[in-house]
């Protein structure tokens, strides 16, 4: 691996010239709402998973994920990442009105509500859905498989080329530096993404959650390996957009790390997101341990500071 010094001039340096000119050198700002917090799934590192004893398990109605979207067009927002576990008490149709209410409003949606059929994603297009989220995590079928029981490698990657045939933008990426993730790994899910040609690159290190199983494997992942994937996807994939909302070296600063989102923009990341989350839940989307992001005060702060322009992003 190169020393950091000498990857930072071949590589860095590039990677912010490429930000500059594909992205206009402008920090996007999307709204997240994670409408729900209820998964039947099992992945062995999420702190969602069926059977975690979380304080508070809440599920929102269509009409209150439409009230958090019109408080996020009157915040000036253009976009709205809805995320959810796979939770079994939503029917599809309360997906598609949820969709329907939002598209009223007038924004452009990004979703992650997990696997379904191509029948299912073509009508969540229809709807009003133009990108889907669907990372496949890890990019070893055998390692996927054992991480992720409720489901197996051949058909997240079904469900991922279902996407794009659907005509949906596809959004796709991989957690770094997971317990046992060996470099070449690493490698293959770099190449996997720019094969994908996904237009949004969710990555971040692996966080453990204390009370998951992967937890008891190993410790937080190294972020400047994240850092690392950060540059190179942006030389790749000049035009994807790839999450700034990363940790930093104090993990009580969760993902609204100051530092963390202000490493990942000088790196070539160009997107953060504002929760629309009430500040008093905001822990309870416990994907990964203090998911807490930074408001938008913090943002505009952090974008002058990598010397970006801060913009709604479509």
């Amino acid at each position: 691996m190169l020393p950091k010094e000498e990857f930072d001039e071949q590589f860095v340096r590039p990677a912010r010239e490429t930000l500059a000119t594909a992205k206009n050198n402008t920090l996007s700002v999307r709204a997240m709402l994670g409408y729900s917090n209820i998964c039947k799934n099992q992945c062995l590192y999420c702190g969602m998973r069926a059977g975690m004893k979380l304080p508070n398990r809440y599920r929102f109605s269509p009409q209150e994920v439409a009230e958090s979207a019109r408080r996020a067009a009157e915040m000036g927002m253009h976009r709205i990442f809805l995320v959810s576990g796979e939770d079994p008490g939503y029917t599809f149709d309360d997906l598609l009105l949820m969709v329907r209410l939002i598209h009223d409003v007038g924004l452009a949606i990004s979703m992650a509500a997990g696997e379904f059929s191509s029948e299912q994603y073509q009508a969540l297009k229809d709807a009003g859905v133009d990108e889907y989220v669907m990372k496949f995590e890890m990019g070893d079928p055998a390692v996927f498989d054992r991480l992720n029981p409720s489901t197996d490698f051949k058909r997240r990657m079904e469900a991922i080329e279902t996407v794009g045939r659907c005509g949906m933008r596809l959004a796709s990426g991989n957690i770094v530096d997971y317990p046992g993730q060996t470099p070449e790994q690493l490698a293959q899910e770099i190449m996997l993404m720019r094969e994908l040609d996904i237009s949004w690159a969710p990555v971040i290190p692996y966080m453990p959650v204390p009370g998951t199983p992967l937890a008891e494997e190993g410790g937080a992942g190294d972020r400047g390996k994240c850092l690392r994937e950060i540059t190179l996807l942006r030389l790749m994939l000049p035009n994807c957009d790839i999450t700034a909302q990363q940790p930093g070296d104090d993990p009580r600063e969760g993902l609204g790390s100051p530092q963390g989102n202000l490493d990942a923009l000088l790196h070539g990341a160009n997107l953060l997101f504002l929760d629309m989350l009430p500040a008093a839940m905001s822990n309870d989307f416990a994907v990964v341990e203090q998911r807490l992001l930074g408001g938008m005060e913090q943002i505009r702060e952090t974008g002058k500071r990598a010397g970006l322009t801060v913009a709604p992003g479509i």
